[in-house]
């Protein structure tokens, strides 16, 4: 498990709703700016954010899980 995984399994549902927001948030403006300029100076963040929003999701729906 890497270091990013392990810190949002230490958050709360509220921290990790306020993540998964923010990433959200990150995402928009960039597929924003790619949109207007067609260009990026870093795509890679893209699919980085895709990435930690998956993340971020599965870890909410494991902790919703466990609480049922």
């Amino acid at each position: 498990m890497n270091k990013l995984t392990q810190s949002l399994r230490d958050q709360s549902v509220d921290e990790l709703s306020a993540t998964l927001y923010e990433t959200q948030r990150e995402l928009f403006n960039l597929r924003n700016e790619l949109s207007v300029n067609k260009k990026l100076d870093k795509p890679h963040l893209i699919t980085a954010l895709r990435k930690k929003r998956a993340r971020v999701l599965t870890i909410l729906n494991e902790k919703s899980a466990k609480a049922s």
